[in-house]
């Protein structure tokens, strides 16, 4: 046999079909799902800071963008000291309601096969020091900062 018989050339238009994953939205976005679209790229690309001592620092050196805190911590320092170096460097501060859904936003959880998160590790404080990609929940957010 050559080469020659073994080539099957097809002739025909081929259809560009587009699919998408998420049904189409009426409204505007929350901001709470913004908040989670811009820290979930904000962890593809390597932009974010987890826990107090990574978030300290990133606060310290003005590296950061946006400061995510959970309001029912139980440190009253560890509040205080978060807010007064927002306050100090003039960063955003947004907070959430539990350190669960923080932690599973900031990526401190394990994937199982069917896309549920497990073993999921709370998360008192995330820092994005750089957001990724522009994106409408990134719009979404310093909307909301600027009209607050």
């Amino acid at each position: 046999m050559s080469d020659a018989e073994d080539e099957i050339q097809v002739e025909g238009e081929t259809e560009a079909v587009e699919v998408t994953t998420d049904a189409p939205r009426t409204g505007k976005m929350s901001v709470e799902e913004a908040l989670q679209q811009v820290l979930k790229n904000a962890l593809v690309h390597d932009g974010l800071a987890r826990g107090l001592r990574e978030c300290a620092k990133a606060l310290d050196k003005r590296q950061a963008h946006l400061c995510v805190l959970v309001e029912t911590c139980t440190e009253a320092e560890y509040i205080k000291l978060i807010e007064a170096l927002c306050a100090e460097h003039k960063i955003n501060l947004i907070k959430v309601g539990d350190a669960k859904v923080l932690g599973t936003w900031a990526g401190l959880c394990k994937i199982d096969k069917e896309g549920n998160p497990r073993k999921i590790v709370g998360c008192s404080c995330v820092v994005v020091r750089d957001y990724g990609v522009e994106s409408e929940g990134l719009h979404v957010l310093l909307d909301y900062f600027k009209n607050r």
